[in-house]
């Protein structure tokens, strides 16, 4: 649904706008906003966003806030635990939190089969301090508590966690090394998409280094310094080097089972609680090793 603001609608709070447009209640609304189901053209805002003239609200209300999350017994790959956080090795294929259509099985059912988990601010992603894709695979941080989860939130958004991922991209890259500096925000022309874009956007910062080449491919280490959606997809797109395998991204349809050849592979940060370094890393997915071995060298 989109809505667009109408003069004698300017400055109304977006929570109070969307009650009078809507048969749902204001503790809907605000639920929605912050599920991130609401943007302002194009942008993520939060319940007391003022509006303007000609803001275009685009509202996603297919969330179902009346399901429970429950916890399932799914095996997980627990690199470290203790009370306060969670390392996970996540598998290729596994949806992080739930979403309409998708509310079992995933990342989030199974965390909450094992542990207590903080509630952050959005109730369909207990623990999720950050995300990684469906079908990206490696080490993701889980918060257990409410103040580890705002501690944590707050190193990522200083810089302080630092993210290594290993990807396998289409083309050959001559560079050695490489900075993709270009702001990403939401596709205006495909919302399940995002892309390089000034409208509406937010800086985004990749550096990449190249591990191997291969005859049509190359295999990089990329480092984040921003951690923005779909960042390094869409950043290697950008380029015209996009990740293998990328069924939103890449240039051709997938041409393996597995997902796109994205793995988390090292994570490093100071336990915002006992103050002692926390720093694991993980090898590729046997299903990503055992296609490198299929390429011919450059």
């Amino acid at each position: 649904m989109k809505i667009k603001v109408e003069t004698e609608e300017e400055t109304m709070r977006i929570d109070s706008f969307l009650v009078n447009k809507t048969d749902y209640s204001r503790s809907k609304i605000q639920k929605i906003i912050k599920a991130g189901q609401a943007l302002v053209n194009g942008k993520q805002v939060n319940n007391s966003y003022k509006l303007k003239i000609d803001d275009v609200i685009e509202l996603d209300d297919d969330i179902n806030f009346d399901v429970e999350i429950v916890g399932e017994d799914i095996p997980l790959d627990v690199v470290y635990e203790d009370e306060y956080l969670m390392v996970i090795n996540k598998e290729s294929g596994m949806v992080v939190h739930p979403a309409p259509g998708n509310y079992t099985k995933t990342l989030v059912n199974a965390l909450i089969g094992r542990s207590e988990l903080s509630k952050g601010s959005e109730s369909f992603r207990p623990g999720i301090v950050h995300r990684i894709d469906k079908d990206t695979s490696g080490l993701m941080v889980v918060a257990k508590d409410d103040k580890t989860h705002e501690l944590l939130s707050e190193m990522i958004k200083n810089k302080e966690v630092e993210r290594i991922y290993i990807a396998l991209v289409d083309g050959v890259i001559m560079h050695d090394t490489g900075d993709i500096d270009a702001p990403i925000g939401r596709d205006p022309n495909n919302r399940q998409k995002m892309a390089v874009t000034d409208v509406n956007s937010k800086h985004a910062l990749t550096h990449f280094r190249v591990l191997k080449r291969f005859k049509e491919n190359t295999l990089i280490e990329c480092i984040l310094d921003t951690g923005r959606t779909h960042q390094i997809r869409v950043h290697m797109s950008y380029i015209n080097y996009p990740i293998h395998n990328d069924p939103l991204y890449g240039k051709s349809k997938k041409t393996t089972p597995f997902g796109q050849f994205l793995h988390s592979a090292s994570i490093r940060f100071i336990h915002p609680i006992t103050k002692k370094e926390i720093h694991f890393t993980k090898k590729l997915p046997p299903e990503f090793e055992e296609y490198l071995k299929t390429l011919e060298e450059y």
